[in-house]
């Protein structure tokens, strides 16, 4: 064992029947005010787990008395509370992702890169040694509202991939807060106080993505009168957040691939390659497997992004939440106009529970911005909430009396304006279908500007 520091100092347990390797990497540790512990196979690591407390356990994939997964699944199993990183030989990302869903925290590859090694750990001790309270404490906040079950168990597994480096996918229907998962994670794991970096690859021009995400150097293209950082490198230390990933064009999604699996990025007219320390969270309302059977999306970035996948359900699946969700919002909206926060009736809470909201949570914003208008007062009735009866849940009893969705098709001021609301919903959605779901170029057809689209969209609660 080496020793640095005092003897309260984090311990690390490595793991490798190379004595040089071993060496590097206690002298490295060292350098941090680390200490370390040496294994040389499975069974004497196995007995130091059971005897000692350790901060993090590194270990190869190839030990000589078994395999470095089933160390991580045995950690899993009996020290879950413990990081444990796998070292890899070079280019062998297949069993750096196998190691990841078993529940390793991260990797890293043969030759070891020093940088990449300090960082690692750094990120691993800061996650053992601070994360217990103040992650109970978000994920208990009042950011993710709902006690229903499903969210439940949303919330346990924001909690145990937060613990993991491991690239995270989200997918769920428009509306349902996936970029809150995302943020949550990264705010409940080691780098939360490094940049969360949200990038929509739906938003940015075909033309300038590239640019966009991996920076260019002076005199790279024409325009490019000075360098400029990519939004992937803003990110260092954190997280980068790629929502509507599936809307990624397939040269894009080969360099994303390289940043994924080497951890390198090169900028535009760069000639050397950037290590870049960054985790990957993905989000899609598109379903990338189906996508990847038709061509459109890269199988093996698939599979790297989509090392854990978490979905995010829609409000009809918990309706119990309803309630609450929608006190929230109307108390951000009485905060936003210096008012007293107004409240819903029974009924009123009973007609949007029974309401699928296609649109999800951010429909039903919509449908309370409206109605707090409506009603002019502190209580909103169910004659103040507007939802197409149509779109009503399948769900609702057979003998109950119509009353409840009546005020949807009330005849005045309200009901033309959902009609406006919904020939330029047809509209928007007709050019995206037309263009492909290029957004500039729809919005081009529709005579507006892209950010102006960007806002109908999001106003009108469009997929």
């Amino acid at each position: 064992m080496s020793a640095a520091g005092t003897t309260d100092a984090p311990v690390v347990l490595v793991v490798d029947d190379e004595p040089d390797l071993l060496e590097l990497v206690s002298l490295t540790l060292g350098r941090m005010n680390l200490r370390t512990r040496d294994a040389a196979d499975f069974a004497t690591a196995q007995q130091l787990l059971k005897t000692e407390r350790f901060n993090l356990c590194l270990t190869d994939m190839r030990l000589p008395d078994g395999n470095g997964l089933d160390l991580v699944a045995w950690i899993q199993e009996n020290r879950p509370d413990l990081p444990v990183a796998v070292i890899t030989a070079h280019g062998n990302v297949e069993s750096a992702v196998r190691a990841l869903k078993l529940g390793a925290f991260d990797f890293v590859s043969k030759p070891l890169d020093l940088g990449v090694l300090r960082r690692l750990v750094g990120s691993a001790i800061k996650l053992g040694t601070s994360i217990d309270a103040e992650t109970a404490a978000r994920l208990r906040g009042p950011r993710l509202l709902g006690r229903s079950a499903v969210m439940e168990q949303l919330r346990e597994m924001i909690g145990r991939v937060a613990r993991s480096q491991a690239p995270v996918h989200i997918w769920g229907e428009s509306g349902t807060g996936k970029e809150l998962v995302a943020r949550m994670i990264h705010e409940s794991g080691a780098r939360r106080g490094a940049p969360f970096v949200a990038v929509n690859c739906g938003a940015i021009p075909t033309e300038l993505m590239e640019s966009e995400l991996f920076g260019h150097r002076r005199g790279a293209f024409t325009g490019a009168v000075a360098d400029k950082q990519g939004l992937i490198q803003s990110a260092e230390g954190g997280t980068l957040f790629l929502d509507e990933v599936a809307d990624l064009p397939l040269h894009m999604q080969v360099k994303l691939l390289r940043v994924v699996q080497e951890k390198t990025v090169r900028p535009i007219g760069e000639a050397r390659e950037q290590a870049v320390d960054v985790r990957i969270l993905s989000a899609t309302h598109k379903n990338l497997a189906e996508l990847v059977g038709q061509g459109q999306f890269r199988e093996d970035l698939y599979y790297r992004i989509n090392v854990i996948e978490i979905r995010v359900p829609p409000l009809r699946e918990r309706a119990e939440d309803i309630g609450e969700i929608a006190e929230s919002i109307l108390a951000r909206l009485a905060r936003r106009a210096g008012q007293e926060a107004a409240s819903l009736t029974a009924d009123a809470v009973e007609l949007l529970r029974s309401y699928p909201f296609p649109g999800n949570v951010r429909e039903l914003e919509n449908v309370l911005e409206r109605a707090l208008t409506l009603s002019g007062g502190r209580s909103i009735g169910a004659e103040s909430i507007r939802v197409r009866a149509a779109a009503r849940a399948p769900g609702a009893e057979a003998g109950r009396e119509e009353a409840a969705p009546a005020p949807a098709m009330h005849v005045g001021t309200e009901a033309l304006g959902s009609q406006l609301e919904n020939l330029e919903r047809d509209a928007i959605v007709k050019a995206l279908e037309k263009t492909r779901y290029n957004k500039t170029a729809a919005a081009k057809l529709l005579g507006m500007s892209f950010r102006a689209l960007r806002y109908r969209i999001k106003k009108l609660g469009i997929e």
